[in-house]
């Protein structure tokens, strides 16, 4: 990571998500994991009281000089510390993780910070506290004032360095809805959405964007669905005269869609990186994420399409089975920072006015 000034380094905000999970312990692990100290300017939301519990009680965390050099938001738990129990997620916890967050919001939006790295909250948890939300990107969302948004994930493979990027047509909804959710006017407003992140985040301007069919084989010309034949295939021919810059392939069959990013993210195709598409457009929830979480687990990070300021977070949930245990990784963590970090620095890039514009 190259080295910022004062004025240029991102300022983020880091929650530490439900405080009965692996969120503090990760939170700290990935502070100490680098000098971030040169590149951004971090402000972890939460409660001292909690990091330091975490800190005291994981003997992975021993010698990590991190307590007395964070910068803290204090937010209130809004109960005893003793009520938090580690590893059991309940009302407690929940309103503890949804306090971290809408705190979090309240500054980005007031021009405080620049973007927000989230850990992993309970959408149980939420409920139980009576706040009822699909997860955090709609609490963000709404934060936001905004009701155009995305769940893109982005993951650098350490074989080859090359990026996977993929975006959810739709999120968390059954599978016997998707049919009925899917339409021409959704997938163009995810498309747009999609375009737009990876010329603002990543700066290209021309993208090679591959959209996954819905049925097996894509419906082999109505004989497994008539999806595709009836507006999936039309659709797609009105976004390539929307946008006759970008290179738009597909529908491709859902199953066979993955195997040239496999060979770009593991190197097994020394042709594959060039190939690859710099964007993939999953249809629904397992039919993006099987594949990113096969290939990057530990690497994969959620980003919210659509804010007006940066989110990121790690592919992951609480683990409130190994919450505790001193064992979590925080790879995810330090690539959810890493992201955040590059995503804000090319957002200023953007907004800087060239030397032949002055």
């Amino acid at each position: 990571m190259p080295t910022t000034t004062r004025k240029q380094r991102p300022r983020l905000a880091i929650t530490l998500g439900d405080p009965a999970g692996i969120g503090p312990e990760v939170v700290l692990k990935a502070l100490g994991a680098k000098p971030w100290h040169e590149v951004a300017d971090i402000t972890v939301v939460g409660t001292a009281a909690l990091l330091k519990r975490a800190y005291d009680e994981l003997p992975s965390l021993a010698g990590l000089p991190l307590l007395n050099s964070l910068t803290l938001l204090e937010v209130p738990l809004g109960t005893s510390l003793e009520a938090l129990q580690t590893g059991q997620g309940d009302a407690s916890s929940g309103a503890a993780s949804f306090a971290f967050l809408k705190s979090a919001i309240a500054k980005t939006v007031a021009g405080h910070f620049d973007g927000i790295v989230t850990a992993p909250i309970a959408k149980s948890a939420w409920k139980a506290a009576g706040h009822l939300y699909p997860g955090q990107t709609e609490l963000l969302a709404e934060g936001a004032g905004t009701d155009r948004f995305g769940m893109a994930f982005v993951a650098r493979s350490p074989h080859t360095g090359w990026t996977l990027r993929s975006l959810l047509a739709t999120t968390h909804i059954s599978l016997a809805q998707v049919p009925q959710v899917l339409s021409a006017d959704l997938l163009s407003r995810k498309l747009d959405l999609l375009i737009e992140h990876l010329r603002q985040d990543f700066g290209l301007e021309t993208p090679r964007i591959a959209i996954a069919g819905l049925n097996p084989h894509s419906g082999e010309q109505g004989q497994l669905g008539r999806e595709e034949q009836d507006w999936l295939i039309p659709w797609l021919e009105e976004q390539r005269h929307r946008y006759p810059q970008v290179h738009l392939v597909g529908p491709l069959p859902p199953d066979t869609m993955w195997v040239l990013p496999g060979q770009a993210w593991f190197g097994t195709d020394t042709a594959a990186v060039a190939r690859a598409h710099d964007a993939y457009l999953a249809l629904y929830h397992d039919q993006g994420l099987i594949p990113v979480k096969l290939m990057a687990f530990d690497r994969a990070v959620n980003t919210t399409v659509g804010l007006p300021f940066v989110r990121t977070s790690p592919d992951h949930g609480t683990a409130f089975d190994i919450a505790g245990q001193g064992i979590a990784d925080a790879t995810s963590m330090v690539a959810a920072i890493e992201l955040a970090v590059e995503l804000v620095a090319q957002r200023q890039k953007n907004l800087t006015p060239s030397l032949t514009q002055a």
